[in-house]
């Protein structure tokens, strides 16, 4: 048996993009987690250990997106995702979206999002 956990719509400030001003002004990024979950004894038993503390989580997404700049955000979701993984390692697939509300592009556009898989 697996289950999900779902985080949704993390909001965080970051100067990830290709243009000096992107980097210069900032902005807001989402991010979506999506993570499979082998739960070995946890959810038989009501016990915390084996399962994902999803605000350590949070933690290891807040401190990736906020942290070293990217230029693609695509680049910024891999990241997410290998790190989830390695850091719990009962997750079985991690599918990471990050969405971009603020993106460069010459028209109106709600938001740009890309979602990556680990491992595939």
């Amino acid at each position: 048996m697996k289950y999900v956990i779902a985080m949704k719509n993390c909001a965080f400030f970051a100067r990830h993009g290709v243009h000096d001003e992107e980097e210069k002004l900032g902005q807001r990024f989402y991010v979506d987690a999506v993570l499979t979950v082998e739960p070995g004894k946890a959810l038989e038993t009501d016990t915390f250990e084996g399962t994902v503390d999803y605000g350590a989580a949070f933690q290891v997404i807040e401190k990736i997106i906020t942290g070293k700049r990217r230029f693609l955000i695509e680049a910024l979701a891999l990241e997410v995702a290998k790190a989830l993984c390695q850091a719990f390692p009962q997750i079985r697939t991690s599918e990471i979206t990050v969405r971009k509300p603020n993106a460069p592009v010459p028209g109106v556009l709600d938001h740009v999002e890309v979602s990556v898989v680990w491992p595939q």
